[in-house]
């Protein structure tokens, strides 16, 4: 018995053509859209400018979700699979594969259906951990949502698939794997995450690290200099950042709380100052984001003690 092959019947059609240059104009923006967040996380780009305001997209994606093993963000997976789109949707176009062009249209049909109902799911997802867990809006993180829809959809209309009937039943199998490895995740990210952090809303974790006598008088000479560090509690570079004086010499830190809902916030003072991202330092004058060395802190401020930091 012949085993049954789920195909596309349009091999010249038009209306393929048309769907796949669409495909590659939504994956285009989704490279951009992912492409930023990634450039900016490893810090070749300075602030984006996220409509309906930047703490949103800056809770979200610094999240602890926001970032999967060794610090590699979750945006570079979404510029991944946008590129692969990209591809998949411009190879039976191009001039030098019109040989195999019918086998390959079908091959990269499948591969557009499967990347991009993965990508729909995940999506669904992340936008409903936005929502409920991280209770913030991302405008990047909504695109790459419509993003991923409209490219399942068109995957759907533009394949000319046979069996409907068949592809209906791969995609929610597929769907339903994705969305259950994707609760699977949150849910180990978020065990992870209550063991380190502060249960109070609006707290930041605790400090765990000892402090050294260097990074004692070092905190203290900032703070006496007027030296602050602008914070948001969610942040995790924050933390990173107060984890390399310790826990005692934190505490003698100038900290101004910059998230909205952050406890004792100063979120109109930290709009005042246009700050470029999380943490940011602001001494002698000179506002400066990122974490910083403490050794370079010691030379941004002009302390002369002991860097034994």
């Amino acid at each position: 018995m012949g085993v049954t092959r789920l195909v596309s019947r349009r091999r010249q059609d038009p209306g393929t053509k048309w769907a796949r240059i669409a495909m590659a104009v939504l994956a285009t923006v989704g490279v951009i859209d992912t492409g930023s967040i990634t450039l900016k996380r490893w810090g070749f780009l300075g602030e984006l400018t996220c409509p309906m305001g930047a703490d949103g997209c800056d809770k979200v994606l610094n999240s602890s979700w926001g970032t999967l093993i060794n610090g590699i963000p979750l945006s570079l997976v979404g510029l991944i699979a946008y590129i692969s789109i990209l591809l998949m949707t411009l190879m039976p176009l191009l001039p030098g594969l019109q040989e195999n062009k019918a086998d390959l249209s079908r091959r990269t049909w499948w591969g557009l259906f499967t990347l991009s109902t993965s990508m729909a799911a995940f999506s669904a997802v992340l936008l409903g951990l936005a929502v409920l867990k991280i209770q913030a809006f991302c405008f990047f993180c909504v695109l790459s949502a419509s993003l991923s829809i409209l490219l399942l959809v068109l995957s759907i209309v533009g394949g000319g698939w046979e069996d409907s009937g068949i592809l209906a039943f791969r995609g929610v199998l597929l769907a339903t794997v994705v969305l259950l490895g994707s609760l699977i995740w949150i849910s180990a990210v978020d065990s992870g995450r209550s063991a380190n952090v502060g249960e109070k809303v609006g707290v930041p974790p605790a400090v765990t690290n000892e402090s050294s006598i260097a990074a004692l008088a070092l905190a203290e000479h900032l703070a006496v200099g007027g030296a602050v560090m602008y914070s948001a509690y969610w942040c995790p570079h924050c933390h990173e950042q107060k984890e390399l004086f310790g826990k005692q010499a934190s505490q003698q830190l100038i900290v101004v709380e910059c998230a909205t809902d952050g406890q004792n916030n100063q979120a109109d003072l930290c709009r005042s100052k246009r700050l470029e991202g999380f943490p940011s330092w602001e001494i002698n004058g000179e506002i400066d984001s990122g974490v910083k060395p403490l050794s370079i802190l010691a030379d941004l401020s002009g302390y002369q003690g002991s860097r034994e930091f």
